[in-house]
């Protein structure tokens, strides 16, 4: 990591109309307030960096453990333009944004033997109703945060477009894959046109080059995201195919690809999250787009 001695005093020029405006006592010191800052503000940057702000937003990862010089090659602008960025977001530098990134990254999901571990470590895996309890509280607490965050105008976006397609595809794999089985399922069962992309013997790319303009990709992906969605998403966006996403964060990479997306917070039991409330989005999903193809078939006639 740089250290604040390598940030270019003459980085704090004001050519990007922002810095001077915000007072660095009141930049965030917490990740949910950085990442809200980010996407308020991102219509308001100059072109380099909004480059910086989604390089950031594909890679808070590699911002938080990264130099600058590196960053910047990746994110192709100059060292000092990092620097500006973070100083547009109410920082004195690069490094003190960089706290904010690392305290994120180490808080990330940890791998299931350490969740198991911190389990036997909190007594709570001795109780078999208690650990019940907690996992059904979490899904309550999902279910309950979500309907209370949900983005009422996106939502309606993303049946109107579903119920307008020809086929639905479905992709998202790992911890997204039940909820992508469970869509392809319902659909079918509704009546709907929908397939699977099931990544089965690595076909999952053949299978995106498929989906026409008429079509829409619906696309699920959670942090760790995975490679596998991101690019059959990417593909299917830059085809002019109608792309909606679920994912868990407006830093998701899945945004980038996608016409309308949706976010799913879900609260977690010792590190094990839940998936309910990205099961009660999906069943609305499906319902609600069944009934405006109804709907439009009644207008019709």
């Amino acid at each position: 990591m740089m250290s604040e001695q390598n940030d270019d005093p003459q980085a704090a020029r004001d050519d990007d109309g922002l810095s001077s405006a915000l007072d660095p006592a009141a930049a965030p010191r917490d990740f949910r307030t950085l990442r809200a800052l980010i996407v308020a503000r991102r219509s308001q940057l100059p072109k380099r960096l909004v480059q910086v702000a989604d390089f950031a937003v594909q890679h808070p990862q590699e911002i938080a453990f990264g130099r600058v010089a590196e960053l910047a090659k990746r994110a192709d602008v100059q060292p000092s333009t990092m620097i500006r960025f973070a100083q547009a977001l109410g920082y004195s530098g690069f490094s003190e944004l960089q706290l904010v990134f690392q305290s994120h990254a180490r808080n990330r999901w940890p791998d299931y033997n350490v969740r198991l571990e911190a389990l036997h470590d909190g007594n709570q895996c001795g109780d078999v109703l208690s650990l019940l309890d907690g996992l059904v509280e979490a899904s309550c607490a999902s279910v309950r945060d979500f309907r209370q965050s949900i983005d009422v105008e996106a939502l309606e976006q993303a049946v109107e477009r579903l119920a307008a397609a020809r086929t639905i595809y479905i992709v998202g794999v790992r911890r997204a894959f039940p909820v992508a089985v469970y869509l392809a399922y319902a659909l079918q069962k509704l009546g709907v046109r929908s397939d699977l992309v099931d990544q089965l013997g690595g076909l999952g790319g053949r299978q995106t080059d498929l989906i026409g303009p008429e079509d829409a990709l619906l696309a699920l992906s959670f942090t760790p995201y995975a490679a596998e969605t991101l690019t059959s998403a990417r593909a299917a966006f830059q085809r002019g195919v109608p792309v909606i996403g679920i994912t868990d964060s407006p830093f998701s990479p899945l945004v980038q690809s996608a016409h309308v997306w949706l976010e799913v917070a879900e609260s977690d039991y010792a590190g094990f999250r839940s998936l309910a409330a990205t099961f009660a989005l999906a069943t609305t999903l499906a319902v609600a787009l069944v009934s405006k193809r109804t709907e439009t078939s009644s207008a019709r006639a």
